[in-house]
């Protein structure tokens, strides 16, 4: 049977109620008994707890406490696009690359790519990211818009409210995020992205967009870090003491990103969620050190604008709107 098969099946008992006959698994996908059992077997040797009982068929009891699988992610995904094609990976060196990879290929608006282990993930200005086996999600979606290349650093920070969100949700704390982008909980970052565009040959088109991000979700102490990311690095499990379903995670992320930026194609600009953004922006009315270029100055954050942007107020009352790019902001003590 087909990997998508195998999906289906577990999507079907998953939705039931009551047990779900060989016959009618046999009928819904046209394949044979041996097929289905088959397929039943794998589940179960992926930790799936499936009863079986003559005459009446299969029922799934309870799935595993996390695992990361294609057809764990499409059984639980209900969205219209965002998810829709999926590609898993045990081991990979970045998400970002590879969905860059089937982009070119082809593959439709929505795609995603998600690994167990990122080998050699990037973040902001080459930064390395890197994940170990049932510790973190990591995954990137692939967007195709049709609008202005300068709008696309706003996509960056949709995705960042749609983690604070389904963070805030999953793991019953106020997920926070830093401008523009990382996800912070108690002031301490739990996730990071990556947004990477390609334009058409003429260079006046955007051909796609990958948005990227990495989860630590069940490392279990700060001890696991690299030495240099320990005092500013968290995950939701040493936050929440709770070991979490990442496949429950992703799916949570993807319907918050998939609302959220059809909220943002109807107006190209982040007005219509600036003020769910800003009830996640940490350190807002606080003092921030702007690390710009030009020159760093301190100001008082004063929210983002429906560019995106962060609006900074000088000791002289001078408002600044502060882009991405190459400037990075601090609390005026630490990280945030």
């Amino acid at each position: 049977m087909k990997k998508t098969d195998k999906a289906d099946i577990l999507t079907l008992l998953r939705n039931s109620a009551d047990y779900v006959s060989g016959q009618q698994l046999c009928d819904r996908f046209q394949v044979t008994r041996t097929a289905v059992w088959k397929v039943i077997n794998q589940l179960k040797e992926e930790g799936y707890q499936i009863e079986s009982v003559s005459g009446r068929g299969y029922r799934l009891v309870e799935g595993p406490e996390d695992i990361l699988s294609q057809s764990e992610i499409m059984s639980r995904l209900s969205t219209k696009w965002a998810g829709q094609k999926v590609y898993y990976f045990d081991e990979t060196g970045s998400t970002n690359t590879d969905a860059k990879r089937f982009a070119e290929a082809g593959d439709p608006h929505g795609t995603i790519v998600v690994a167990d282990i990122q080998n050699a993930g990037k973040g902001r200005r080459g930064r390395s990211w890197q994940t170990l086996s049932g510790t973190a999600l990591s995954f990137t979606i692939v967007v195709r818009p049709d609008f202005a290349p300068e709008k696309a650093s706003m996509l960056t920070l949709v995705m960042a409210l749609s983690v604070a969100e389904a963070v805030s949700e999953e793991a019953g704390v106020p997920a926070m995020i830093k401008w523009p982008n990382d996800i912070v909980l108690n002031k301490k970052k739990i996730c990071g992205m990556l947004t990477e565009m390609t334009m058409t040959p003429e260079m006046d088109e955007i051909q796609y967009i990958v948005v990227g991000a990495g989860i630590n979700v069940n490392i279990n102490s700060v001890e696991e870090f690299q030495e240099e990311i320990r005092r500013t690095a968290t995950s939701l499990k040493i936050e929440t003491g709770r070991h979490m379903n990442r496949a429950v995670l992703l799916e949570k992320v993807l319907n918050r990103f998939e609302k959220n930026y059809e909220v943002f194609l109807e107006t190209l600009d982040l007005s219509v969620l600036q003020g769910a953004y800003q009830e996640h922006l940490q350190g807002i009315g606080g003092e921030v050190r702007v690390l710009d270029p030009a020159g760093e100055y301190t100001g008082i954050s004063r929210g983002i604008n429906s560019r995106g942007e962060l609006i900074v107020e000088k000791e002289d009352g001078e408002r600044v709107q502060v882009y991405a790019g190459e400037v990075s902001v601090r609390g005026l003590y630490g990280y945030v």
